[in-house]
């Protein structure tokens, strides 16, 4: 039996008890999830191939044979939506290593099925974030009505969190966007990237149509095509094209080998004038907010205009100058040669998520620290961030803390966001990071992990209420919780696994779970 777009998103939606669009399914199709036929122009879709993609309870099934019957599949938020899991200002900034907004609200809610466990926080109360990373838990807070104080080592992680979380004259915000982009604008009209980018963009799309259709990524997923191969050689095919308009306009894309600037080493010469310019014009501002906020969408922008594949755009391997097969896409890609219309973009949607996230807000404390956990005075460095939050915080104590902690030997979190250390001047402590890439995962380093860690949790108690409760979001692989928790003085009296699906530039069929545990103070 076949289906039209419009009938398999309705089946779908039934299926699953939540909304799944025509557009949903066309992703699906595009990415070779699904099966589908075209006929007479229409595209139809095998209902047996939908079938066997939304088989809910033989998935969690798999999952539970190989972790286990004590998998919390509530936790998976599998019916939840992208556009959910991303809401409001959740998804101002790429960040890397970032949990749901839901998980928090699941813990900290005190109305979500709170008729089938404890509530451990109450609106008023403060929580702590001694990893804050990019804000989700002082965002999640403020929309649950409580206090939450983040403290984050890297500068930049601390900025994101903050500017998540500020209030906005959003009229006069979208008033100076405005002219900055009007001004960018007469900037790039004076090189002539567009004429030459438009032209490129039109003949590539002539090309993808022709080597590249539909049904190409089916293909591949079937073994039908090689797809190295066949890449290679169409990417060997449209490179003299390239080449050839290149030399017409004369773009210049040589790139600086000087790797102690990431900005010379990332943006081709052309994109790093564009953002030098924007940046500028934002600098002139004098109203302190407004700066902050669109230093926050230049930060974005930039993030998305790096010279390198799209596939490789969360891990950076060598820049890309030329045109280029990509895996991610299925076809040949281009590298970008103006940030105008991703600023223009982010503007808009930057704003309107300030705008979702205002009518949700409460009057409530929310501020990132930025320092180290394991020493850092939290009331002292309060009283000098916001005075009024601080005196709240000396009278009621702080319940408890969500957190979660970085992975050992998984991320560099300065490396992340180096070109905005580059451009904003922000100071870099790679050397405080706890469990970062560049050490590994090796015993010494997990050593170094579980004492850090540890640390953190001890330092924080002094602060914290007598009866106190710690949530630690975690995968515990090499199982240094039950050590970390004895070391610092606390117990865990309980412990949640959640399946994570749908992880971000991840193989998706592969079986990952996290450990959310209860920890309190040892009796």
């Amino acid at each position: 039996m076949l289906l039209t777009l419009k009938q398999a998103s309705q089946w779908a939606s039934e299926r699953l008890s939540k909304n799944v669009t025509p557009a949903n399914i066309t992703y699906l199709i595009q990415y070779g999830r699904i099966e589908s036929v075209v006929d007479n122009g229409s595209t139809l879709i095998p209902l047996q191939s939908l079938e066997d993609y939304y088989s809910l309870n033989r998935r969690e099934k798999r999952w539970k044979d190989e972790l286990g019957d004590d998998l919390n599949w509530t936790l998976a938020f599998e019916k939840v939506k992208e556009a959910e899991t991303t809401k409001h200002v959740h998804r101002l900034h790429p960040y890397k290593g970032k949990f749901i907004p839901q998980l928090v609200e699941y813990f900290l809610d005190a109305h979500t099925d709170n008729f089938k466990r404890d509530v451990y926080f109450r609106p008023g109360n403060i929580v702590l974030d001694p990893f804050c990373g990019s804000g989700t838990t002082l965002v999640q807070a403020n929309e649950l009505g409580m206090h939450a104080i983040g403290i984050d080592v890297s500068a930049f992680n601390a900025f994101i969190g903050n500017a998540k979380v500020g209030t906005y004259n959003l009229i006069y915000l979208y008033e100076e966007s405005q002219k900055i982009t009007a001004a960018l604008k007469n900037f790039v009209a004076t090189s002539g990237i567009l004429e030459f980018d438009t032209k490129l963009a039109g003949l590539l799309a002539a090309f993808n149509n022709q080597y590249f259709p539909v049904s190409f990524k089916r293909r591949v997923r079937t073994g039908e095509i090689d797809q190295k191969q066949y890449g290679n050689e169409k990417e060997t095919v449209f490179l003299e094209t390239y080449h050839k308009l290149v030399a017409e306009y004369q773009i210049d894309t040589q790139m600086s080998a000087d790797s102690a600037r990431f900005m010379k080493q990332w943006y081709l010469p052309g994109i790093r004038a564009e953002i030098d310019f924007v940046h500028n014009e934002i600098r002139k501002m004098e109203d302190t907010s407004i700066q902050k906020a669109l230093m926050l969408i230049l930060s974005r922008t930039i993030r998305s205009c790096r010279a390198t594949t799209h596939a490789d755009l969360g891990t950076l391997r060598k820049p890309v100058t030329t045109t280029y097969y990509c895996r991610k896409h299925g076809k040949v890609c281009k590298p970008l040669f103006s940030i105008l219309s991703w600023w223009e973009r982010y503007c808009k949607d930057s704003i309107q998520r300030w705008s979702e996230f205002g009518r949700l807000k409460t009057d409530t404390f929310q501020h990132c620290i930025t320092g180290d956990s394991r020493t850092i005075d939290i009331l002292t460095m309060l009283r000098q961030a916001s005075p009024q939050f601080a005196e709240i915080a000396q009278k009621q104590k702080i319940k408890g803390i969500f957190t979660s902690p970085p992975y050992v030997g998984l991320i560099n979190y300065h490396e992340q966001h180096a070109y905005a250390y580059d451009l904003f001047g922000f100071k870099r402590l790679d050397e405080l990071e706890i469990g970062p890439l560049f050490r590994g995962k090796g015993r010494e380093a997990r050593e170094s992990y579980i004492h850090g860690v540890a640390e953190v949790f001890k330092n924080c108690k002094r602060f914290l209420a007598d009866d106190y409760d710690v949530f630690v979001v975690a995968n515990d692989k090499f199982n240094m919780y039950p050590t970390i928790a004895e070391m610092a003085g606390m117990h865990i009296v309980n412990q949640h696994m959640r399946p994570v699906l749908n992880r971000t530039e991840k193989n998706h069929e592969a079986v990952y779970l996290e450990t959310i545990f209860h920890l309190k103070v040892a009796r």
